[in-house]
């Protein structure tokens, strides 16, 4: 089961990176949740479900994303936990990169807990749990 959810992020990383570049739609990432999610951060606890509202809030974040220079998200580091056979806490160690213009690029190392449940060998993240990314942002000077 490890295997397949360090596939699934994997791909899931290569998918994200497509997107930034404009090169996929990000509704072809929405695979990777479950129908309904909940999300937390220092902003609040949100629960929401995989449809069009989904696919606009991404779309979203990712124009953002593209308009401070984000670059590449790349995954360091994978840490998996099982709950039961079914559930497990995928901790993901992330590195972005942020092309600042007229000073060096900006490295960025967060990490987001994931939910998944695997149901038919299928991985679906129903939950993730992050840290305050704006104050994380303000703080490197790329907002």
């Amino acid at each position: 089961m490890e295997e397949t959810l360090r596939r699934f992020f994997a791909r899931y990383e290569t998918m994200a990176n497509r997107v930034l570049a404009d090169e996929m739609d990000v509704g072809e990432t929405t695979f990777a949740f479950a129908s309904e999610f909940i999300a937390a951060s220092p902003a609040g606890v949100l629960a929401g479900k995989n449809d069009e509202s989904l696919k606009v809030s991404m779309a979203q974040g990712y124009a953002r994303y593209r308009a401070i220079g984000t670059k590449a998200l790349k995954i360091r580091k994978t840490t998996i936990t099982p709950i039961d056979n079914q559930h497990f806490l995928v901790r993901i160690d992330w590195r972005s990169t942020y092309d600042m213009k007229s000073r060096p690029d900006v490295t960025i190392d967060f990490e987001v807990h994931y939910l998944v449940q695997v149901r038919n060998d299928e991985p679906k993240i129903f939950g993730w749990i992050s840290g305050d990314e704006e104050a994380v942002l303000k703080e490197h000077g790329i907002v």
